[in-house]
């Protein structure tokens, strides 16, 4: 397993990764705005879940091809942009349904979503193929098993500072829902911010 202290660094750089608002933070954030807080809160449960699974794949020797393939990162990259994109156009095309609460999608869906954002995300899998093998110890063995852990301390840090995300904008979102106009334009602005989101994850990163 790893030392005491390599598990503590390893949360404390977490916790300053997790804390900075990026891709996942935002997507909650849009989706908190367009759908409220059971979708936000589900969003980041789905997400987690794909995140796990790049930490797996980390662990088993498949995350050093996405680390070193510019195809396969590619691919990953853009398949999450485009469904980031696809997400925000369907809640901006929707977000006047908002106020009459038309818009409470199906448990299964909204976790589909999630999972299918954070498994996508090429950067989650870079980052743990980088970095948690680094504060795995070779001499303590059973490495992929410390792989596991560390994915696990990673994700379940994220879960809890995503979902306070994904709670503080669906607070805001419950205030502007006293107006239905206001409503659909919270609405509008969470569709908006998960297209800009998509777009800013197509033409950034790596171009090798």
């Amino acid at each position: 397993m790893p030392t005491a202290t390599s598990l503590l660094a390893f949360l404390a750089m977490s916790a300053v990764l997790i804390a900075i608002p990026g891709p996942s933070v935002l997507f909650v954030i849009g989706r908190a705005l367009a759908h409220g807080r059971r979708t936000a809160l589900l969003s980041v449960l789905g997400n987690t879940v794909g995140a796990y699974l790049l930490a797996v794949a980390v662990a088993f020797g498949v995350g050093a091809i996405v680390a070193k393939s510019a195809i396969v990162f590619a691919v990953l990259k853009y398949a999450g942009a485009a469904y980031l994109v696809y997400l925000g156009v369907t809640a901006w095309r929707k977000r006047r349904e908002l106020a009459w609460g038309t818009q409470d999608k199906p448990t299964h869906r909204v976790l589909w979503d999630g999972f299918a954002v954070g498994i996508t995300n090429p950067k989650t899998a870079v980052f743990f193929a980088a970095v948690l093998p680094q504060f795995a110890s070779r001499e303590a063995g059973a490495v992929p098993l410390q792989l596991l852990l560390l994915g696990s301390v990673f994700c379940a840090l994220a879960l809890v500072m995503d979902s306070t995300w994904g709670l503080i904008a669906a607070g805001a979102r419950e205030w502007f829902g006293r107006s239905e106009r206001r409503m659909a334009l919270v609405g509008g602005a969470g569709g908006l911010a998960m297209i800009g989101l998509g777009v800013t994850v197509a033409v950034t990163g790596r171009k090798d």
